[in-house]
Order: C-alpha cells, then sequence, then structure tokens
C-alpha cells in the first residue's frame, strides 16, 4: 500500500528488490543511479512528488587494513558516502519543507545511514570512519533545528550487517545481524522518534569507549590487534 522510489547502480539487483517489494503491494518506481552525480539524484527527487522518508544509504567502504589508504580509494569513499548523502538529503529537505504536515504533524523525515564506526577513528578505515561520522553528526545537529519546520532527521548506526561488502571481511564479526533484522531496527528507531538509532547496544557501548580514549592511547590498543580487526 505504499509507494517506494528505489535507486541504486546495479540494474540486476535493483530488478530484484523492486520485484519482491511489488509482490508485498507496494508500488515501486525503480531508477538506475549514481548518487555520486548530483544533478541526476536531484531531478530523481523532485520528481518524486510527496516524500514522507528518504533514507540515504548508499556507502562504500575500503575495507580495513593498517596501510596507507590510497588517494583515489580516499575520495570515492567521502564522495559517495558524504556528498553522495547531501546529494538526496538536500533536495529531500527542500521538497519536504513545501509539503502539507501529515496525520503526525511531520511534513518529512530523513533518515542517513552512518555506522558504529562513526564513534571511533579506527586506524584500519580512517575515511570510512570519518566519513559516517560526517553525516552522523551532520544529520543529527541539523534535526534540531528542522524540527521546527515539521522535518525529522534521523541518523542511523549499525553495526555489522550481512551484506555484499562485509562479506568480504577477513574476520569474525561481533553481533553480525541479517539485512532484514537491521531494518526492522532502523524502522522502529525512526517510528519511535529517535535522533540516533544505534544497535547492537554492547558493540555501540564499546565504540563509544574506545572513541572516548586519547587518540594515542587508542592506536596503541589497534595496533595490537591482528591487521583486519578495525570497525567496518
Amino acid at each position: 500500500g505504499v509507494t517506494l522510489h528505489l535507486s541504486g547502480r546495479d540494474a540486476a539487483r535493483l530488478a530484484g528488490t523492486a520485484e519482491a517489494c511489488r509482490a508485498r503491494g507496494a508500488t515501486v518506481r525503480d531508477s538506475l543511479l549514481d548518487v555520486t552525480d548530483a544533478g541526476a539524484t536531484r531531478d530523481w527527487v523532485e520528481d518524486a512528488g510527496r516524500l514522507d522518508l528518504v533514507v540515504a544509504n548508499a556507502g562504500i567502504s575500503g575495507g580495513t587494513g593498517g596501510a596507507t589508504e590510497p588517494a583515489d580509494q580516499v575520495q570515492r569513499i567521502f564522495a559517495t558516502n558524504v556528498t553522495g548523502v547531501l546529494n538526496t538529503a538536500l533536495p529531500a529537505i527542500a521538497a519536504m519543507a513545501r509539503q502539507a504536515p501529515g496525520p503526525d504533524g511531520v511534513r518529512g523525515r530523513v533518515a542517513v545511514v552512518a555506522s558504529i564506526a562513526a564513534f571511533v577513528a579506527a586506524p584500519g578505515a580512517p575515511a570510512y570512519c570519518a566519513s559516517k561520522a560526517a553525516v552522523q553528526r551532520w544529520a543529527e545537529a541539523l534535526d534540531a533545528t528542522e524540527r521546527a519546520r515539521g522535518i525529522r532527521l534521523h541518523a542511523i548506526c549499525p553495526g555489522y550487517v550481512r551484506t555484499p561488502m562485509t562479506a568480504r571481511n577477513p574476520f569474525p564479526m561481533p553481533f553480525l545481524m541479517e539485512a532484514e533484522q537491521a531494518a526492522r531496527r532502523s524502522l522502529d528507531g525512526i517510528a519511535r522518534g529517535r535522533t540516533r538509532v544505534a544497535y547492537p547496544l554492547p558493540l555501540y557501548l564499546v565504540a563509544r569507549l574506545a572513541g572516548a580514549l586519547p587518540p594515542a592511547w587508542r592506536n596503541a590498543l589497534f595496533s595490537r590487534l591482528p591487521a583486519k580487526q578495525a570497525l567496518d
């Protein structure tokens, strides 16, 4: 009974997702799109009509390890994880500001998918951690002011989720979740009106503790771990 606007770069995976949603009763408008293309993303958002919830979920990772990140990898991560989020969220917020409030008094919601990695400056994944920290803090800060216009922002900060991206991790991932479980926890947090939706709690608490350590102590701690065990 809902209308979904879905985008992605992989035509086959996008089509499969769209068909699965249609089978469950949704109206789906799917578009092949790269969110790093600001103009195309803006047009896609503006053509959608009324938007009740926008999920800025596109994200990439260079993996984890002790080697210096190549410059082009750093640029790609920030282009997708930060600029891609802004390319999606900013036109959505502008469109929502012109909408009438819904039954709950909210004009629209924007959920930015960050990560528990946002809370730890892990030496093994500096660009990934920094990009996720940027969008997490941006969403949380903006929510405080956009509420006055009836628009809500939510920073979604999951731990490890079983996806093609994490499938490449050659190390045990504590509290690994299935994608459906993560989606349900994210939507539940949004429905409860939480600005920050972070889960699972044990991993979140560990990340906050590690993030509170002095940088020298934190770097020394990570240097004692096997090369591939930074948060991702």
